[in-house]
């Protein structure tokens, strides 16, 4: 899995202008790369409770959530897009690692996301 994140995903980063044209070659192939990398953050966090949680929050969240997909929603324009990827992006979650926090508070690899989320 390491491996895999290290040298399979990428996720090219455009200046903001380019992006707002949702059409242009740029984004699309920008927005094929998000999907590929999100997809590899589901499988990866299938195997919580398989592999140490441990390096599953350092794969999952840490490299792929906040190196790659969290830059790819900060350069892109808001919108409906957006809510659609922070959508199935949460839902690969394990609800588990959630049952014993205290309300208001969350995981501290999350935390820049939840900055972009109430932003």
């Amino acid at each position: 899995m390491k491996k895999s994140i290290e040298e399979d995903v990428f996720i090219p980063l455009y200046p903001k202008s380019t992006m707002e044209d949702r059409s242009s070659p740029h984004a699309k192939f920008q927005d094929r790369r998000f999907w590929s990398a999100a997809k590899l953050l589901s499988n990866v966090l299938l195997w919580d409770g398989i592999v140490q949680e441990d390096t599953v929050r350092d794969l999952g969240l840490s490299k792929l959530l906040n190196r790659y997909l969290l830059l790819n929603l900060l350069n892109t324009p808001p919108g409906p897009d957006n809510i659609v990827k922070c959508h199935k992006v949460v839902a690969c979650f394990p609800e588990r690692w959630f049952q014993d926090l205290e309300s208001g508070s969350t995981l501290p690899e999350l935390r820049n996301f939840c900055q972009y989320l109430l932003q």
